[in-house]
């Protein structure tokens, strides 16, 4: 009997990149109904509004560059990379950001380097740093979360996305910028005397961390990706607050707790940081890129200018992932460590 000759990789299951991409979706759930519930459909609008604009920018590029606009729109990577922006970027943001935002996602950082596993930065992030750095006031315009403030409705989420001129919107201060800005009161004072601060972080924060820890240990149950970068990250941050946590003095960072439950951390490690694409590929590696990842982001909100340095920290180790991939490969079968096959 003829036996059929097949050689690896060997394929374990169904998963194809359309299949990761829908997990990925899928485990967003849990944080996106925490953060309607306690910031309004702000979140919701952000997103169906930018998968509009991430579908039509991802056919146009395929377009542009004679590939199948239908097979390569299947695989959802568009709608990855819309769902991430519009959950990081503030509710209730006007149309015009978020499509500059997706545009420079999906164009800028995804099609300019050769489309989907061919960029080197994560897309999601870059279009983040560019209306970041372009439109500060815009995206600090934080909604007040539920039990601080009244929050809006559905209709009123429209009107603030698609006639942002008429709406008058009611922000402040998340309280990694409280935090940031304090330089005379106590932590146990400042706790008293500012509304959104919640029982470890900030109200609603705290539950929306909680939410995508949720996703990114179900992420991790179906073997989307490895441990090693998010548990590095959440470990070297939470020992970097730990070591210099003084107790709660006008000039602390915050503690360990609320580095970790407040901003972007948990959904940076399990949905930024774990993108197979621009981080290191080495299991090594990953550890040694999800930890610097994490002294960055620690280093960043505590000395820098910017709250959550989640998006500042991922696009800094993108830029260095070949270079800790290069010193962090393992040795080839049979072969001692340091001796190179000819």
């Amino acid at each position: 009997m003829a036996l059929m000759r097949i050689t690896s990789p060997h394929a374990h299951g169904p998963m194809s990149t359309q299949r990761v991409m829908q997990n990925v979706l899928l485990a967003t759930v849990p944080g996106i109904v925490v953060l309607t519930h306690f910031f309004g459909f702000g979140t919701l609008v952000n997103i169906l509004w930018g998968s509009v604009v991430a579908l039509a920018c991802e056919a146009l590029a395929l377009k542009l560059r004679g590939r199948d606009v239908g097979f390569y729109l299947k695989d959802c990577s568009a709608l990855v990379t819309a769902f991430l922006l519009c959950i990081a970027l503030p509710p209730y943001a006007p149309w015009w950001l978020i499509a500059v935002g997706i545009a420079s996602s999906i164009l800028l950082a995804k099609h300019f380097y050769g489309g989907l596993g061919y960029n080197p930065f994560n897309p999601a992030m870059v279009g983040y740093v560019v209306l970041l750095i372009s439109f500060p006031l815009q995206m600090t315009q934080w909604a007040p979360p539920r039990g601080v403030g009244e929050v809006p409705g559905l209709l009123e989420a429209l009107q603030a996305c698609f006639m942002p001129a008429s709406y008058d919107a009611v922000t402040m201060a998340t309280p990694l910028d409280v935090l940031r800005q304090n330089n005379s009161l106590l932590l146990e004072d400042l706790w008293k005397e500012t509304a959104q601060f919640g029982r470890w972080a900030g109200i609603g924060w705290e539950w929306v961390n909680i939410a995508f820890l949720a996703g990114g240990a179900w992420l991790l149950y179906q073997r989307i990706f490895t441990w090693h970068a998010p548990v590095a990250m959440l470990a070297s941050l939470a020992l970097l607050a730990a070591l210099f946590y003084d107790g709660g003095s006008s000039a602390s960072g915050g503690s360990p707790l609320f580095h970790l439950l407040s901003g972007a951390t948990m959904f940076g490690a399990f949905f930024i940081v774990t993108d197979p694409v621009t981080s290191a590929v080495s299991l090594r590696g990953r550890l040694i890129y999800g930890a610097l990842i994490g002294v960055l982001i620690y280093t960043i909100r505590v000395r820098g200018n910017y709250p959550d340095a989640v998006a500042f920290a991922v696009l800094i180790m993108n830029f260095a992932a070949p270079f800790i991939d290069h010193y962090t490969q393992p040795r080839t079968y049979g072969h001692k460590r340091g001796e190179h096959k000819p």
